[in-house]
């Protein structure tokens, strides 16, 4: 997961790991006969330089609350709430004065005399304001003080099983591998109770977010963060529909499929229609690659030997190899990796977050690592988002464009390294695996394909809608749990175990609904890139089967990647993936790597009802 500030920029690698400052485009004159144009852009400097320096200043101090905020919940002690609130409400001052954002549109109306990076760092100025600006400083204030205060009862809430208190880790585990129906419908059923809680803030948070971003222009939420895609809300909408129908025939089977094989492990003679959610082996249904285990590919037995300090370290070890440096030790030393102690006196947020906390050289990780195949994939992954801000933290990009080149490709790294480090050659390379074992190669995609093709209707579909009928459509407030099992039905065929009335809001379950809001198809994108990424880098550098490769050691691979990471934010995303892959953006390749796998579905799913 990505983890975004107030501006919606995010962070950090190759150059060195020494602080950078950040270059001025400034063209120096030595007479006075200065043109229009040079006048215009050392003007324009003059202010981002100025600009670019508080701005980092501030994001610094409100990174830093968020980090104890996140790190360090106390019940009933509101002190890091409050100067977490204290941090964004100077952030947001700064970022959304009225004095800044009339000099950035100042500048943009002659924006023909300017440098093409000097209009996008007035952009992205622009862009942060809309979403703190102090022509509304009231609503700006309350939504901040809200949103801290949702986080807190979001991560501090009390998990209680047959009357003990458990962590979301226990439930996971519980739903991975109980096959008791009662006992997982009672995990399932805990799960969802921290959403009761979260109603009320969430739909004060929706009036503030909306007002926010309006008094700059914006229709709504949903069409502002859309809009860092250069793209209106019904064009991402457009785009979300056709990637949920171009995956649609491989869903269906692997629905199909997983409907009968669930039926016959939990012991039913009825096979139900649609899957009940307390069915599947993660709690919103996104993620169903547990239901099957590969042969030969026993990682979990393999990486408890390791522990959980070795994965993070292996992970490390794999960028280097690829020609990135090592990670610098305030990484380790000032992260949060590992589970809290059973005996600690506070909790912390355990969703795996990357943080770049100064927009130079602290990077940081949250997670609760343990030794298992879940967290060997996600360390990788996260990592990815570290040395991506280490990548583009370096002279060529100024600090305000120190972002992923959009949103998603900060996920498509990161999914891409977590695809790459559980692939049987490199697994294999690292006795993870026999090199020599017999693996059945269809079940190794089909467990990939429960991972990723089931993700999509749940990014794309159910998430992406609720969140536009949210915000665009101002769902009623008393429809929030009806739409949300209306959707989750049509795009990913699961239903409650038992009907959901409004008491419940199972929507804010989902942690990204409260504090990542609106941008949930980031991650849907980010599978699509992951994939045209791998196969261009399968295909055309190592000239190996995309669904049996081994990065590791190979510095032209780091080499392509660094090349897509090393600009940030200054890069056109869609240049960017036309240039590098030599197509334009496409679930194709999504669908040509799981394509061996329709034809053993359909034998499997022979004789069976469909009901997709």
């Amino acid at each position: 997961m990505k983890r975004i500030f107030l501006s919606g920029l995010t962070a950090a690698f190759m150059l060195s790991c020494t602080s950078q400052q950040t270059p001025t485009a400034t063209t120096e004159t030595t007479t006075e006969t200065a043109t229009p144009t040079q006048s215009s852009q050392q003007e324009a400097q003059t202010f981002i330089d100025n600009y670019s320096k508080q701005y980092q200043q501030l994001y610094t101090a409100s990174a830093e609350a968020e980090w104890r905020s996140n790190t360090h919940i106390v019940e009933g002690d509101t002190t890091n709430a409050a100067a977490t609130q204290r941090a964004n409400e100077a952030f947001a001052a700064f970022t959304g004065s009225i004095d800044n954002i009339e000099k950035a549109r100042g500048f943009m109306k002659k924006k023909g005399e300017l440098t093409d990076l000097q209009v996008k760092q007035l952009e992205a100025i622009l862009y942060a304001a809309a979403n703190n600006p102090q022509t509304v400083p009231d609503v700006v204030k309350a939504r901040i003080k809200a949103e801290t205060e949702q986080t807190e009862k979001l991560y501090g809430f009390d998990y209680k099983l047959n009357g003990k208190s458990v962590t979301t880790n226990d439930i996971d585990n519980i739903l991975k591998t109980e096959k008791s129906v009662s006992k997982r419908l009672a995990a399932w059923n805990t799960s969802k109770e921290v959403g009761k809680g979260l109603r009320t803030g969430l739909l004060n948070l929706r009036e503030l977010r909306n007002k926010t971003v309006q008094s700059l222009g914006y229709d709504d939420y949903f069409s502002y963060q859309a809009s860092d895609y250069d793209m209106s809300r019904e064009e991402m909408m457009q785009l979300m529909e056709k990637l949920n129908q171009e995956l649609r025939p491989l869903y269906r089977e692997l629905h199909t499929y997983a409907r009968y094989e669930l039926a016959k492990k939990y012991g039913m003679k009825q096979v139900p229609d649609y899957l009940p959610a307390h069915w599947l082996p993660n709690r919103w249904g996104q993620d169903w690659s547990p239901m099957v285990e590969v042969k030969g590919l026993d990682l979990d037995a393999a990486l408890k030997a390791k522990g959980a300090e070795w994965q993070i370290k292996q992970a490390e070890r794999f960028y280097v190899s690829l020609g990135f440096p090592n990670l610098p030790q305030s990484f380790y030393e000032k992260s949060s990796l590992y589970p809290l102690p059973e005996n600690a006196k506070y909790k912390k947020n355990n969703h795996a977050s990357a943080w770049h906390m100064n927009l130079e050289n602290d990077v940081r990780s949250l997670m609760s690592v343990e030794p298992n195949a879940e967290w060997y994939e996600t360390t990788h992954h996260e990592l990815g988002h570290i040395y991506y801000y280490m990548s583009y933290t370096n002279p060529d990009v100024p600090v305000l464009l120190r972002g992923g080149a959009n949103r998603a490709y900060h996920e498509g790294i990161g999914s891409l390294m977590g695809l790459a480090a559980m692939q049987k050659p490199f697994m294999a390379s690292l006795n993870l695996v026999d090199p020599n074992v017999k693996t059945d190669e269809v079940q190794t995609l089909l467990k990939e394909a429960l991972s990723y093709v089931t993700f999509i209707p749940f990014a794309a579909g159910t998430m992406s809608e609720w969140e536009h009928d949210f915000y665009a459509k101002n769902l009623p407030k008393e429809e929030l749990n009806k739409r949300w099992w209306e959707l989750t039905k049509k795009y990913q065929g699961i239903v409650p175990p038992a009907e959901r009335g409004e008491q419940f809001t199972d929507a804010a379950t989902k942690t990204h609904i409260n504090d990542d809001p609106a941008q949930y198809y980031d991650y849907a994108l980010s599978y699509v890139i992951l994939f045209q990424l791998h196969d261009h880098i399968a295909k055309n550098i190592l000239k190996q089967d995309p669904h049996a490769t081994n990065y590791y050691g190979n510095k032209e691979v780091g080499k392509f990647l660094y090349e897509i990471m090393y600009p940030g934010a200054s890069a056109d995303w869609r240049k960017m993936l036309k240039d590098k892959t030599g197509e334009e953006l496409s679930a194709r390749a999504m669908v040509a790597y799981f394509q061996p796998l329709m034809d053993y579905l359909k034998q499997q799913n022979k004789g069976r009802k469909y009901t997709l």
